[in-house]
């Protein structure tokens, strides 16, 4: 059995185990005790199938396996998309009994969770990432949904897993620009939650991309716990989970704007964090200092030249915005970030001229 950590997400009756190591995938960890009977069905996409099916199985013997293949990317993170998870559920009979299995990235597991949150009032449902974005930061804290035309995410729930079971070893099998698009979420955890950690990711940059094993597998736990402890504060964002949302304000009208795909999350994420360290009220040589730490990740700075006018239309949309106002999660420090509605207009319209 290969070595494991195990995290906990603690939620009371809905708290769940975050399992992480390297080779858990292929019959090294039995699934069994987490399915709520003997049915499953695996929802995975046309380019992670070929390579962990076979391997998903066996660490779930002796159960009944149905499976649907999503196309692949941001593009399909639709309500159609999640009607055809309900649809091949209906097709294959499917009770309450019955548990959903994300296995893929971060569309694969928010389109997943979101139909089984769906199905028949919520069937249960397990977490098994196999991109860095997804390992770090989408397959933990339930929050599950599809995006809308006029806004990122804006229709989902949340809805717990029963177990998130993280794999690193699949990580050796995911594109350079897909590893660096996690690399954002891992930069944010350190730049809203532990300048200990943002220092580590300065010094161990290099090892990340290089894709050295322990380096990766501290990343990812430490990402791990510095979001566990944020959810178990906070399951339903409605204070301080909203600091996870760091960059995400620029980096979701980013992608809107853009067309879902064309940006990664992680590359407008990344874009979206120096655009927000901007607009705080720190130091400029923490600024500085993010925008580095972002910059030796492979990942853009500055916005794509979409018109501040676009970037800022997007914005409202933002599930942040009450009573029509903007509210951005800024940063104190580097390690402690809050969220605020007070915040100079004249220095938002400064950074959003950069999107042209």
């Amino acid at each position: 059995m290969p070595t494991t950590r195990t995290l906990k997400v603690e939620l009371g009756e809905r708290s769940y185990p975050i399992v992480i190591g390297s080779g858990l995938l292929g019959g090294e960890f039995d699934l069994g005790e987490y399915l709520a009977g003997n049915d499953c069905l695996v929802v995975t996409n046309e380019t992670v199938a070929p390579l962990y099916h076979a391997k998903l199985e066996a660490n779930l013997p002796g159960r009944t396996i149905a499976t649907i293949n999503l196309p692949d990317g941001e593009a399909f993170k639709t309500l159609d998309t999640a009607s055809s998870i309900v649809d091949a559920l209906v097709t294959n009979r499917a009770g309450r009994d019955t548990t959903v299995i994300a296995l893929g990235g971060g569309v694969v597991g928010d389109i997943a969770g979101f139909a089984a949150a769906c199905y028949m009032r919520g069937v249960a449902f397990i977490q098994v990432p196999t991109t860095l974005l997804a390992q770090v930061d989408s397959s933990v804290g339930g929050k599950t949904g599809v995006n809308h035309p006029q806004g990122k995410n804006l229709i989902g729930a949340f809805y717990q897993p029963r177990i998130v079971l993280i794999d690193t070893a699949t990580l050796g099998t995911l594109p350079d620009r897909e590893l660096r698009a996690g690399l954002a979420e891992v930069i944010k955890h350190g730049a809203i939650a532990d300048a200990d950690f943002f220092s580590w990711l300065e010094n161990h940059m290099t090892d990340l991309l290089a894709r050295d094993p322990e380096a990766l597998a501290y990343a990812v736990q430490r990402s791990c716990e510095i979001k566990a402890e944020v959810v178990a504060e906070d399951e339903r964002e409605s204070g301080r989970r909203a600091i996870l949302n760091f960059g995400h304000t620029f980096g979701h009208a980013i992608e809107r704007c853009q067309g879902y795909g064309e940006w990664l999350h992680g590359e407008a994420v990344a874009a979206g964090m120096v655009m927000a360290a901007e607009l705080s009220s720190i130091d400029t040589r923490d600024i500085d200092r993010l925008r580095q730490l972002v910059a030796s990740a492979g990942l853009p700075t500055d916005p794509p030249q979409i018109g501040a006018a676009a970037m800022s239309e997007a914005m409202g949309m933002d599930k942040k915005v009450i009573g029509k106002q903007l509210r951005f999660v800024v940063l104190d420090r580097l390690g402690m970030a809050g969220v605020t509605s007070d915040y100079e207009p004249a220095v938002l319209e400064r950074v959003l001229q950069a999107a042209g």
